[in-house]
């Protein structure tokens, strides 16, 4: 617990006098020559599943799409990532416009992924602001495209 509230204590620290991004998110390719670096300046949500047959990954979709106009506001870019290569070219049955990765499995490597589902949200400026391995509310990926990193650094300045 000690180490924990020292490194949390570093991190603030660090934070206080470099603005840059403290968690930048694994860079990846999502087809020929389109990579995460693209689309800096937009959120991007990141679904890792095996098929787009998860129950895990439509559950967090149907969460999603339930409040899309909120995130497409905010010009936020959603992609999924297959691990099971035969279903890479399938789409999810949503009608929130994910990208399908070509490369799903490199990607969950990428993000230490090691179970069967993820939800990953980089904020505008390419830091890692959310891994979960689980479904989470549609809010809480809101709460983190609204308060990151950047943000939360804009707002210190006096």
């Amino acid at each position: 617990m000690k180490n924990r509230l020292l490194l949390l204590l570093a991190v603030f620290a660090f934070s206080q006098t470099h603005a840059e991004v403290v968690r930048p998110a694994p860079d990846f390719t999502w087809g020929p020559g389109k990579t995460l670096k693209s689309w800096k300046g937009q959120p991007v949500v990141l679904l890792i599943a095996p098929s787009p047959k998860s129950s895990a990954l439509r559950k967090q979709a149907d969460r999603i799409q339930a409040v899309y106009q909120e995130f497409a506001a905010r010009n936020a870019v959603f992609v999924a990532a297959f691990t099971d290569p035969e279903t890479a070219d399938q789409s999810i049955p949503s009608n929130v416009p994910f990208v399908v990765a070509n490369n799903g499995a490199q990607i969950a490597a990428n993000y230490g992924f090691e179970g069967k589902f993820a939800v990953v949200v980089i904020g505008k400026d390419g830091n890692l602001d959310l891994n979960s391995a689980k479904v989470v509310p549609a809010s809480r990926i809101m709460d983190m495209i609204l308060n990151n990193y950047e943000q939360q650094a804009a707002e210190r300045k006096p």
